[in-house]
């Protein structure tokens, strides 16, 4: 199952979250189920902007991994699998200097992600495309 991982950046946390803690005591109000909303939100806004997406695996393999991307190179990522997508590529190799990632252009999905050294030692199959960033 594929979890979307952006939420536009246009949304207002304080408008989500509810009242504040000053607030919800006055009125009887909110519990911790709206801290831990607030938490995963700020989660979720601190993550690439650009809708592409992450799958629950990638997700998994990136902090197993300790790979970290900045958003500067997802926005370029998102970019260049856009690029792809309207070639033709339905399934692609993105390199970067740290990583390596098999991406779905077809639904803008990140189906997997490996250290560069790991991906040395792998063999790509289904790949009709392939994407190198520095």
């Amino acid at each position: 199952m594929v979890k979307p991982l952006y939420i536009p950046n246009q949304l207002s946390l304080n408008r989500l979250t509810g009242p504040s803690k000053q607030q919800a005591s006055k009125s009887g109000g909110v519990g911790s189920v709206g801290t831990g909303f607030a938490n995963q939100l700020n989660n979720e806004l601190s993550k690439p902007s650009g809708d592409l997406k992450i799958s629950k695996h990638a997700q998994d393999r990136m902090a197993e991994r300790k790979i970290k991307i900045s958003d500067q190179k997802w926005a370029t990522i998102s970019q260049k699998v856009d690029e792809a997508k309207n070639m033709g590529i339905k399934d692609s190799l993105v390199l970067t200097d740290n990583a390596a990632m098999v991406v779905s252009a077809q639904n803008k999905t990140v189906i997997t992600v490996m250290n560069r050294e790991e991906a040395t030692k792998q063999i790509f199959t289904n790949i009709n495309g392939t994407i190198v960033l520095n």
